[in-house]
């Protein structure tokens, strides 16, 4: 009887699994706001409950917060504003630079590989053509309504209109005990991951446009706020912000020890933060496994998007979390952290 039962419970699990991640893909319009306005309210909850000692009313409390992240959201479209006319500025210096060197780059592929490219494909040209500005517009759209519908849910979350600990305690965690220690530790893990990714995020893209300024590398502002952005990309991000950078620079430096040096510099920035002092400011508590990294980014990356890739890792500790509520299922959050002593004591 009992391994009937537990034959049914993996078929059910086999069903309902797929069945999860299609549903997850096919409403991500509603799913991404969700989820990261549950973040962005878990951040400013310690803020909530310190207003709330001092007996102010929950919505002068919510204007607030939402005056905070609009605040925020100003600063950030300042600066992109800013990135945007140091680009138009300095366009009739770049470009003629660019196009000679992707001349060159087409000789060369010509000479070399046999490798034709006609001169009507140009990159940049077809980059700033009109015809573009229609999926712009469309993208802002989506991005507009994306925010508008965070904005919706972050009022929800905070008004406790949708509440995560009530939410876990009547459906995953029926235990009330169990569910107010779960929350707690999804609250501290997810709040201390969003400080520690932000402040990361902001010293990598700051010195990073200081590396540009300093080899005299075009845009500094738009790639110190590229690389900002780009590095809540757990890992890929670094990556990409490194590579993109180091060809952007083929144009502006000459191939010669300032272009190497660039790199060099650009490359320690990015290893300094993300690979020694962010391990340090998350603690040994807050590690995932490599593999499971690489394994959420994909999955999360193809359900969601770039949203997805963003979102990955507080999701995985969200998981992980409640895993390790559970005896029979605590394996696999050792699994996901990477944890030796824990799985040898399982």
């Amino acid at each position: 009887m009992l391994n009937q039962r537990r034959t049914t419970n993996i078929l059910l699990l086999t069903i309902a699994i797929p069945l999860i991640f299609y549903l997850l893909k096919i409403l991500s319009f509603i799913f991404i706001p969700l989820i990261f306005s549950m973040f962005i309210a878990l951040l400013f909850l310690p803020l909530m409950r310190w207003l709330g000692r001092r007996n102010i009313p929950k919505f002068i409390s919510i204007i607030i917060v939402l005056l905070l992240v609009t605040g925020g959201l100003k600063l950030g479209v300042e600066l992109i504003q800013l990135s945007s006319k140091e680009i138009l500025a300095t366009k009739s210096d770049f470009f003629p630079k660019a196009e000679a060197k992707l001349a060159d780059l087409r000789f060369y592929l010509t000479d070399n590989f046999g490798i034709e490219i006609g001169e009507d494909q140009n990159i940049l040209s077809q980059f700033f053509q009109k015809e573009n500005i229609g999926s712009t517009i469309g993208f802002l759209r989506k991005f507009l309504t994306t925010i508008l519908m965070t904005a919706f849910f972050v009022v929800l979350w905070l008004a406790e209109s949708i509440n995560v600990h009530k939410l876990l305690n009547n459906t995953i965690l029926r235990q009330r005990h169990t569910s107010i220690k779960a929350f707690m530790k999804i609250e501290k893990d997810l709040i201390k991951f969003i400080k520690v990714k932000f402040l990361v995020s902001a010293l990598t893209g700051l010195f990073t446009g200081l590396m540009c300024v300093f080899f005299d590398v075009s845009f500094p502002i738009f790639w110190g706020l590229f690389a900002f952005a780009i590095n809540f990309v757990q890992m890929v991000g670094s990556f990409i912000s490194v590579i993109l950078l180091s060809i952007f620079a083929f144009v502006e430096l000459d191939p010669t020890s300032t272009l190497f040096f660039f790199i060099v510099s650009i490359t320690m920035v990015q290893v300094v933060y993300g690979a020694i002092l962010e391990p340090i400011f998350m603690g040994k508590s807050f590690s995932i496994n490599i593999i499971a990294v690489l394994v959420m980014l994909m999955l999360w990356g193809f359900l969601w998007g770039i949203p997805g890739l963003i979102m990955a890792i507080p999701i995985t500790v969200f998981i992980k979390i409640i895993l390790e509520q559970f005896p029979s299922t605590k394996v696999i959050a050792s699994l996901l952290s990477g944890d030796e002593t824990k799985l040898e004591k399982l």
